[in-house]
């Protein structure tokens, strides 16, 4: 029977087109929209300075109208007024920006955006003035705020505002780097964010396989992919197992990036990314309510190329490799069954008691093959992994676990600086004993906790290299809009890797 052609993805949403200037925001003529921020004070508000101006020229107590709107200035509280100016009804949006914290300016942002939908421009002073990392804080918010996609008919319902002027900057020219630097962060996270929401019936792993390829020719990558053919000669068993009741066989993706002048011992990172396009637990089928967000299993996948695509514009100093372990963990007459035994790149043998721990099998040859070959100075995985990290931490922050303090370090102030919060857990060895197994070096469904006894699976597979485990399972879904965030798949942990690898000295701490 021939199998059904893949389904063409529609044309979707594009981010704001970003623009600076040293006008104030009522200086500039021609936009839709005109944003101010508005400061908390002990009890009242502040209206930035160049919000006067405006109010003169309409003859409008801005002060009254957010006392009778009891506005506060908490960032991201939007209080809109239209106003007649030039002939054509405007809008004026009195933007609350809290203490200006780059959290808070990333709320405002993201604010901003959901409250100019579908409108041609904007001009806003929320980022004049702003503290280190404001600008870029807004910019990635606003950025994010727009996200959308769609699979419509007839478009998409909603459309990001197309043009953002940046206003009353005190020197544009400066803030162009800071600005090429924000649009390549919130670049890479709209791009992972748009992988884990194409819907299975288009996103397998051969499809995977060709974004990375599409996006390392934009960025300068060499992208090499291994199929089940490539896969089965390196003893790939973990990955082939997963994959082989699929329609649409494994692959492994592999990017490299070099900075300019790199050579043999300029050190290397790896990122390794679990890259399951769908997820129905095998034959340990998931119920029908779990299954519904298996699309985004891929997640940690999506991120690794979204960050890989973006290290030349950030300057990343380092080396880094990205490795995205894909397959389909699907139900049919070949599936892996409980009880099998799979051979893991390297010869370390696992014992499959449930199918739906497929994450850590594909995982462990990815993270082997990486150790063996690659000798990387850092190895990072990240994997929408354990529910059980859900259940510890809710849908706000991650889990990840650590060999090596320096490096937990390292990334938990990069995701806090990036927005993307980290909460380190345990390696904690009193548990190890639950991965033995009667037959296999290891038990891939050990038991609770869960979150913990699948990093213990893991490390066996590093050795002595520092290594981080990001488990985003918890945060791979956003249940609403809020803030920056959208609700379904949120490509949760490009910011704050690409906030660590554009660093001077992303190693620093691990020498």
């Amino acid at each position: 029977m021939p199998s059904t052609p893949a389904p063409a993805l529609p044309a979707q949403v594009s981010p704001p087109q970003f623009a600076l200037t040293a006008q104030t925001p009522a200086a500039v003529r021609g936009v839709a929209a005109l944003a101010y921020p508005v400061f908390p004070m002990a009890d009242s508000v502040l209206l930035g300075p160049d919000a006067d101006a405006l109010a003169e020229e309409i003859g409008l107590d801005l002060f009254a109208v957010l006392e009778a709107a009891r506005a506060t200035g908490r960032a991201g509280e939007v209080t809109q007024v239209p106003v007649a100016r030039d002939g054509v009804v405007q809008t004026v949006l009195l933007v609350g920006v809290g203490e200006q914290e780059p959290q808070h300016l990333r709320r405002a942002g993201a604010a901003l955006a959901r409250a100019t939908r579908n409108r041609e421009s904007v001009v806003t002073s929320l980022a004049a003035g702003t503290p280190d990392g404001g600008l870029e804080a807004f910019v990635v918010g606003m950025m994010l705020g727009s996200f959308g996609f769609h699979w419509r008919s007839d478009g998409p319902a909603e459309r990001p505002v197309a043009h953002v002027v940046l206003a009353g900057l005190a020197d544009p020219e400066e803030q162009t780097a800071t600005l090429a630097r924000a649009l390549a962060v919130g670049g890479a996270a709209w791009q992972a964010r748009t992988l884990a929401t194409v819907p299975s019936n288009l996103k397998s792993p051969a499809w995977l396989a060709e974004q990375a390829v599409r996006a390392g020719a934009d960025a300068g990558l060499e992208v090499t992919v291994w199929d089940e053919t490539d896969l089965q000669a390196h003893g790939m068993g973990g990955l082939l197992a997963v994959g082989r009741a699929s329609a649409t066989p494994p692959r492994l993706i592999r990017l490299d990036y070099a900075p300019p002048g790199a050579h043999r011992r300029t050190p290397r990172v790896v990122l390794v990314g679990k890259g399951i396009t769908f997820d129905t637990g095998g034959l340990s089928i998931k119920p029908a309510e779990s299954m519904a967000t298996m699309k985004r299993d891929m997640t940690g996948g999506g991120v690794v190329i979204a960050v890989l695509s973006a290290l030349a514009q950030v300057g990343c100093p380092v080396r880094v490799t990205g490795l995205v372990a894909a397959a389909e963990n699907a139900v049919g007459g070949d599936a892996v069954r409980p009880g099998d035994v799979v051979v893991h790149y390297g010869g370390r043998t696992t014992e499959v008691t449930n199918t739906d721990a497929e994450g850590r099998l594909v995982l462990a040859d990815a993270l082997a093959y990486a150790v063996d070959k690659l000798r990387p100075a850092a190895l990072v995985d990240v994997a929408t992994l354990t529910g059980a990290a859900k259940v510890a931490l809710g849908q706000r922050v991650a889990g990840y676990f650590a060999n090596h303090d320096g490096l937990a370090a390292t990334l938990a102030r990069a995701g806090d600086e990036a927005g993307e919060p980290l909460w380190r857990l345990p390696l904690h060895p009193d548990y190890e004993e639950k991965l033995a197994s009667k037959v296999a070096d290891a038990d891939n469904a050990p038991g609770g906790p869960g979150a913990i006894t699948a990093a213990l699976f893991l490390q066996h597979f590093v050795g002595d290299v520092p290594w981080a485990h990001l488990d985003i399972a918890s945060v791979g879904d956003a249940p609403s809009d809020s803030f920056e965030w959208s609700q379904g798949p949120t490509g949760f942990g490009a910011r704050a890797l690409l906030r660590w690898l554009g660093t001077d000295d992303p190693l620093a701490g691990l020498r």
